[in-house]
């Protein structure tokens, strides 16, 4: 009986036997790579550091922490490593807000290393940041007194991964990138005891999307914000449809705002730029939007007043505008306004230029306000998150989690039902403000931001359609710089207190 077994034993090694015999040295090649590949941790990681921060002449000591955090799913199966930096103050019960970057699809790297926390990359006037000007200071404008802070990357982005069998392609998407979210956030406040704190979430640009669908998420799941800072705002995609005119209309009070500031207006340039703005918002809500309305059957005369105004408020030539239908698009705008200095403009901030390749060009050659911080952000951050945070991984930061094959899925299922494929999120945090009475929302936006136009962030408030008491707990707030108001420290201050006077209103 024990030979018998012992050839049956052998009998059923027998093909994995003659299997490792037939490997090829690819093979090995292969499974000694993936062997060596740096994997996302399922068992959560901390990299503890102190630390201190001057804010309004009185040091603020803190504990970072860089670490991940794992999520799971509803069986409690690790589905995704989420890389993220705390900075806390010890003190019981106090407010923490959660930070993120948009994209979609973006590290929080930005808002990290340029706005509310203990340090920043030293940035101010809108020009090129040349690498002997890389610097990395305390932050006398951090939230740090205020609140704790915690900074998450999306997945994908920065050090956060995907675990297990999930991909990218289970979190590229408004609802399921939402859900990634809430549940880090959950995590986070259970792991740490925080559910009695007030909690506050802060998102730039596509963060503000995002932002609508986490605050509803979390709502449902029994988490309730004090607050939602939108930083940046696009939370409504429809209006950027093929065909509508509202985005036009989003974008023209923008326009004009830039044109104030590099000084192509043709009459005298007005002192107050808020007192403008508010004039061409008028002109926007009124014949504008009328001329719009009426298409190819505009008359003549009523299409050359409009664009005779435009003129006024922009400096573009008449025939221009007219030419474009009174509609002009917005990579025509960044080349026709400073094309007699021969000068592109920005997108995510107009202040920055950039000489075109092409002086005849339609379109710029690039985004002269993205390029020009870029690697200042990138190796200071590097730099502070090994030397500082004390962060030790093999896994490269990506800056984003777009990858060639890369897609998102824009269909969204609003709290009322239904598939949105042009998802407006201002729909999930109208709902959610009426299920919480006393969330408070701030808007900050930035006057020369054409990424997304403030005028856009005040259409979608209005059309929230809100009751009058619950439109009380909308605050807007404007500042002279762009997409990343942190980057002018003049804009920055001003923020920073805008947004701790919010703080004390929605802790009352």
């Amino acid at each position: 009986m024990k030979l018998v077994t012992a050839l049956l034993l052998t009998a059923l090694a027998a093909p994995s036997l003659a299997q490792e015999k037939r490997q090829t040295p690819r093979d090995a090649m292969v499974a000694e790579a993936d062997a060596a590949t740096a994997r996302a941790p399922v068992e959560e990681q901390a990299f503890v550091s102190k630390g201190s921060v001057s804010i309004k002449g009185k040091a603020v000591a803190y504990t970072a922490t860089a670490g991940t955090l794992t999520i799971r799913d509803d069986n409690a199966r690790p589905t995704g490593s989420l890389f993220y930096t705390a900075y806390t103050t010890g003190e019981a019960n106090r407010p923490v807000t959660f930070f993120y970057n948009g994209g979609p699809g973006s590290a929080t790297i930005w808002l990290h290393m340029g706005s509310f926390g203990p340090v920043r990359v030293k940035t101010d006037k809108p020009v090129y940041v040349t690498p002997d000007q890389y610097s990395v200071t305390q932050n006398p404008w951090s939230l740090l007194d205020k609140t704790d802070i915690v900074f998450i990357d999306a997945m994908g982005a920065g050090w956060s991964r995907p675990l297990g069998d999930k991909t990218g392609k289970d979190f590229n998407g408004v609802d399921q990138d939402a859900d990634a979210f809430a549940r880090a956030i959950m995590r986070y406040v259970s792991k740490n005891n925080r559910w009695k704190s007030p909690k506050f979430i802060l998102g730039e640009s596509y963060g503000t999307l995002r932002s609508g669908v986490v605050a509803r998420m979390l709502e449902e799941r029994g988490l309730s914000l004090h607050g939602v800072a939108l930083l940046s705002t696009i939370m409504n995609y429809g209006v950027r449809q093929a065909g509508y005119d509202q985005n036009h209309m989003v974008l023209f009070p923008g326009f004009a705002a830039t044109a104030w500031y590099h000084g192509t207006l043709p009459g005298q340039k007005p002192a107050d730029l808020d007192a403008f703005v508010n004039e061409v918002r008028g002109f926007v809500a009124g014949p504008y939007a009328a001329a719009l309305a009426k298409g190819s059957s505009i008359s003549d005369a009523e299409k050359d007043a409009v664009a005779r105004q435009m003129n006024a408020y922009t400096g573009l030539p008449i025939d221009f505008i007219k030419r474009a239908n009174l509609r002009v698009d917005l990579q025509h705008f960044q080349t026709e306004l400073l094309r007699p200095r021969g000068l592109s403009i920005g997108r995510l901030d107009t202040r920055y230029t950039l000489p075109p390749t092409d002086l005849n060009a339609d379109s710029p050659d690039e985004d002269p306000a993205g390029t020009a911080i870029t690697g200042a952000y990138i190796s200071a951050f590097h730099d502070y998150a090994v030397k500082t945070l004390g962060v030790k991984t093999e896994l490269p930061y990506k800056l984003t989690a777009r990858e060639p094959g890369y897609s998102w899925d824009w269909s969204h299922r609003p709290p009322r039902g239904g598939v949105q494929t042009t998802p407006n999120t201002a729909v999930d945090l109208a709902f959610t403000m009426r299920a919480n009475p006393k969330l408070k929302v701030l808007f900050l936006n930035g006057y020369y931001d054409m990424a997304t136009p403030f005028y856009g962030a005040e259409f979608d408030a209005s059309h929230m359609l809100l009751p009058a008491e619950l439109n009380k707990n909308i605050k807007f707030t404007y500042y002279q710089s762009g997409h990343m108001i942190y980057l002018a420290e003049s804009e920055l201050a001003k923020m920073r207190d805008d947004v701790a006077a919010w703080y004390d209103e929605a802790l009352r």
